[in-house]
């Protein structure tokens, strides 16, 4: 926990040199591209030989121009190799494909009032990115995934890979019998060719959406029907999973309509599916089709720690924001990334309750803070990137659910998500902007917002406060001094924003809003008496890092009495009296009895690095905590005591633990304290299976602190 809330920099460095050097304002400027024609329908026919690991197809194109005197059209297609391109009548087209695209030749001039259809032929027979044949391993079935985010459906689909252009599609795949194949949109037809031992699924996208969003997933997999109403919802699955993936997806269609309520727009697609593959590590939304990594089907004890229930939020609400409504170009990423992010924290609020979800956006912020200072600070909306996946970062996930949080604040429940919904229903299945959000945002608050969207998109940067207060027992006045520091950071601005205060004493408390506009406000408040406690940022609202010298009772007083985020920065600060025996023993009274596991987790922390030979009896009762993040820490003090005689009891935990965390932190404890007589009992733990391998390099980490205390 340590520096976890107020890390400290010398302020007079410049942005980017605190980053370690990394300027990312040498990248180039990437702008939007031009574009000749409109994309309207791909209609694709594949036939796929899995086992030698390539595939023919022919991808029939309808476009409108943009201009009136179109008479050549340029395509993506990268990897694959065109053999023909044949007009709507079957007459063949001069091309010519080099450097990634592909040059056709029209036979006549067209206009912005005609349709073009044409057919383009090709192969594709090396190993892309964006299409990988994956051969059976222990673990996962022999499988061809698509990855077509951000521009990789051009090494598989001669098309136009931009995100600007949206487009309805037809995927028509022939397979042998022993597969099944997993598209966008709705199934079709599935015809059986049995002379050829193959099957030919038909899959219709009916709605626009993005060309990084086709899904193609084929395996033998096993299908889970599920239901809202009368939405399909299905998990593709390997067999092995049937049972575990019932259980581990079934709150999906429950999360659907919680996003249809929250987002005033129902369900936009055909049908929802969820597919488990090889190449995925955590999520890629497609529509209506989201592929989710292997680890998503979890059984009852890797559930304890691996769930995947915050991923499958996440790609359950990019189906509207990504999938319905789309970032036009990659510098307004934020629009399909922020927002979902926002909306797993706002599904876990609602499902997990405010704890969970508090200490949620506080590690969503810890991440985007972490980044700011170990590798760069850039506007949301940025334009310099070399490669699109350098603006998937923190400033566009967690940074940017943190600028909606606060968004939220400023106008107000009620508003913020009539913005969310209007918005959809303005630009739904259209490729939008930044600016489109910002209108949208004024039209229906009916408040001139450009001050907040200049300072927290189109600025680097967040809040730093350096906080002091004086009470002033004659006057009953609490004076109250806001500093804003961050402005020595390059291109950091001076925040204009809304902050509450909050008063506490023995009665409740009481809650001001005050706006800060300028580096130094200084503010009074007129109290019956002395507050027992001066809240700064009451309820969380903002990003920010600050520092807010408290003395020891309040910062007592805080640890019982504000919610997760305060208790957690009040443990933090009480470090500072950690000789103190009051701070020693409210550290000990909540890593037992505090209502949230965090907390509790944070308090054994502070004990085992400050007090740990007087807190064994603390560790000891915490070992049986009903939360495995709060035993493992305990393990760890328990382990660092370096006393041998605790083998045992390490030995109990492996062997009886349901947690695999619990598990593995109880392995590196006997290395800590064990002798080369343990090193056979490690070796067999180094075998077992286990999410993420935790087992096995926790086995070998003890392994080698035994070898290494006998050197």
């Amino acid at each position: 926990m340590k520096n976890l809330f107020v890390i400290l920099f010398l302020l007079t460095m410049d942005y980017v040199l605190l980053a370690q050097g990394l300027d990312i304002y040498k990248r180039p400027v990437t702008l939007e591209p031009d574009r000749d024609f409109d994309a309207i329908h791909y209609k694709l026919k594949l036939d796929i030989d899995i086992d030698r690991k390539q595939l023919t197809g022919e991808n029939t194109v309808s476009l409108t121009p943009l201009r009136s005197n179109l008479n050549t059209i340029t395509l993506d297609a990268a990897s694959l190799v065109v053999t023909d391109v044949l007009d709507s009548k079957g007459y063949p087209i001069s091309f010519r494909q080099g450097e990634d695209k592909l040059h056709i030749n029209l036979s006549r001039t067209y206009s912005n009032t005609d349709t073009v259809k044409f057919t383009v032929k090709y192969y594709l027979a090396e190993q892309v990115e964006g299409l990988k044949f994956i051969d059976k391993t222990e673990t996962n079935q022999l499988q061809v995934s698509s990855d077509c985010w951000p521009n990789k459906a051009r090494q598989w689909i001669p098309c136009y890979d931009y995100p600007h252009d949206k487009v309805t599609q037809e995927m028509i795949v022939t397979v042998d019998n022993d597969y099944k194949v997993l598209s966008n949109g709705k199934l079709l037809s599935i015809t059986e060719d049995q002379e050829r031992g193959k099957h030919t699924y038909h899959w219709k996208q009916s709605k626009e959406h993005a060309t990084y969003l086709i899904n193609l997933s084929i395996a033998d997999y096993t299908v889970i029907e599920d239901s809202l109403g009368s939405l399909p919802v299905n998990y593709w699955v390997y067999k092995r999973h049937e049972q575990d993936a019932k259980r581990s997806f079934a709150k999906t269609p429950y999360m659907i309509d919680f996003f249809n309520t929250l987002f005033g727009y129902k369900y936009p697609w055909e049908k929802y599916d969820q597919v488990v593959s090889a190449h995925q590590g955590g999520g890629a939304e497609a529509t209506s089709a989201t592929l989710l990594g292997e680890g998503a089907v979890t059984n009852r004890m890797e559930e304890i720690d691996f769930s995947f229930e915050g991923i499958i939020a996440h790609e359950v609400a990019h189906q509207w924001w990504g999938d319905l409504v789309t970032c036009r170009s990659w510098e307004h990423n934020w629009i399909n990334e922020s927002f979902a992010t926002y909306s797993d924290y706002l599904y876990k609020r609602y499902d997990w309750g405010e704890d969970e979800a508090a200490f949620d956006l506080l590690k969503k912020k810890n991440a985007y803070l972490r980044e700011a200072h170990d590798r760069y600070m850039r506007p949301i909306v940025f334009n310099r990137y070399e490669t699109p996946g350098q603006n998937f970062d923190s400033h566009a996930y967690p940074k940017g659910a943190s600028v909606l949080h606060m968004l939220r604040f400023v106008l107000g429940d009620d508003t913020f998500f009539r913005v969310l919904s209007q918005f959809l229903h303005r630009f739904e299945f259209q490729a939008v902007s930044t600016q489109d959000f910002i209108q949208c945002t004024k039209d229906v608050s009916g408040l001139n917002m450009d001050w907040f969207f200049e300072q927290f998109l189109f600025h680097p940067g967040h809040a730093v406060f350096e906080i002091s207060k004086n009470w002033d027992e004659s006057t009953k006045i609490l004076a109250l001094e806001i500093k804003q520091t961050q402005d020595k950071w390059k291109n950091v601005p001076i925040y204009s924003i809304p902050v509450n205060i909050g008063f506490y004493n023995k009665d409740g408390k009481t809650v001001e809003k005050v706006w800060l506009k300028k580096n130094l406000e200084k503010f009074e408040f007129k109290l019956d008496a002395a507050p027992l406690m001066v809240r700064f940022d009451e309820g969380n609202h903002l990003l920010k890092e600050w520092t807010y010298p408290k003395t020891e009772e309040e910062l007592l007083f805080q640890m019982d009495n504000d919610d997760v985020p305060g208790r957690l920065w009040a443990i933090d600060q009480l470090k500072a009296f950690h000789s103190s025996p009051k701070t020693i023993q409210k550290w000990r009274e909540h890593s037992m009895n505090d209502s949230f596991w965090a907390v509790r987790e944070a308090a054994i922390q502070n004990l085992s690095e400050f007090h740990t030979n007087g807190s064994k009896d603390s560790f000891l009762q915490a070992i049986s905590d009903s939360n495995s993040k709060v035993r493992a820490a305990s393990i760890k003090a328990l382990g660092k005591m370096k006393d041998p005689s605790m083998i045992g009891e390490f030995r109990r935990k492996y062997e009886t633990d349901d947690s695999y965390l619990v598990k593995a932190q109880a392995l590196i404890a006997i290395g800590e304290n064990g002798n080369q007589s343990e090193l056979r009992f490690l070796t067999d733990a180094a075998k077992v299976r286990s999410p993420r391998n935790v087992l096995k390099n926790a086995a070998e980490q003890a392994i080698e602190l035994i070898r290494n205390s006998n050197r």
